[in-house]
């Protein structure tokens, strides 16, 4: 089976192409969303893990961001070949602040715009697209929208704030903590990222669109993350208390991951304390 990770040498791509010993489409690697040409090597591929996007939430990028997060994707849908598996990885953020309505967020929670920057749009847009070209060239396709996957850090790559708040405590600087570390995330590592789009290309299942992340037994506020983390690492946290930085929206963002249990039989592997221990030396 011949499988390609898109972004593949980006931060969550480096483990994915790893994991499944796949092939590399990326600038990186020489090759390019917006080529027409070079999107062609996609028919060659039994597997596509899309993960190529521009993540920038910077109102100057958004232009720049639609054309690359959707009409790259665009550009990649129109050569998948006919049964092969494309699993498209979106973004919890889709919900923006309706997600706050539910202490466990289902997939049914609303997406209407609520003040989501161009990157969520992006991605909102993109799925539409995925089932569209899916259904119309007969191929499987699978959309997780993820909460705060985390990985061991990778040369030249912008890691996910937990990965970024190991680093702070490896080096001794200070974490500052939006909303006073008040607010609470579900973190998933990323081999149990994995694990879940290997549950997809083995299952039957056609079409799926499923929110992934670590659920309620992977949950913390940050500051008990930052906390769990001086646990495992035996290391000390400097925290700066009289950093203000506004909380983020949603506060709170647990996943509910029901769905996906049930028609994937996947649920998190890797326990808050293992998954961690492996963002220090």
């Amino acid at each position: 089976m011949k499988i390609l990770v898109t972004g593949g040498s980006g931060f969550l791509g480096t483990h994915l192409v790893e994991y499944f010993n796949a092939d590399d489409f990326s600038r990186r690697s020489g090759f390019d969303l917006l080529n027409l040409q070079d999107a062609k090597k996609v028919e060659d591929y039994d597997v596509v893990i899309h993960l190529g996007a521009l993540m920038d939430k910077s109102d100057e990028s958004a232009g720049e961001v639609f054309l690359t997060n959707v009409e790259g994707t665009v550009n990649i849908l129109r050569e998948v070949k006919e049964n092969a598996a494309f699993i498209f990885a979106s973004t919890k953020d889709v919900y923006g602040r309706f997600a706050d309505n539910y202490a466990l967020v289902p997939e049914t929670c609303p997406t209407l715009y609520s003040g989501q920057s161009a990157l969520e749009w992006s991605k909102l847009i993109a799925e539409r697209y995925v089932e569209f070209f899916a259904h119309k060239r007969k191929f499987r396709a699978c959309t997780f929208r993820l909460s705060t996957v985390y990985a061991p850090p990778s040369e030249a790559n912008t890691p996910t704030f937990v990965t970024y708040y190991a680093d702070l405590i490896n080096t001794g600087e200070p974490i500052k903590l939006p909303g006073g570390g008040v607010p609470v995330r579900d973190i998933l590592h990323v081999s149990d990222f994995a694990g879940a789009c290997e549950k997809f290309i083995e299952s039957i299942i056609r079409h799926g669109l499923y929110n992934l992340g670590g659920g309620k037994k992977n949950s913390l506020s940050l500051r008990d993350l930052v906390a769990k983390m001086e646990e495992v690492s035996s290391l000390q946290a400097v925290i700066d208390e009289s950093a203000d930085i506004p909380a983020p929206f949603p506060m709170n963002y647990i996943t509910d991951l029901s769905l996906v249990e049930r028609e994937l039989d996947w649920s998190p592997e890797i326990s808050i304390e293992d998954g961690l221990r492996t963002l220090f030396r």
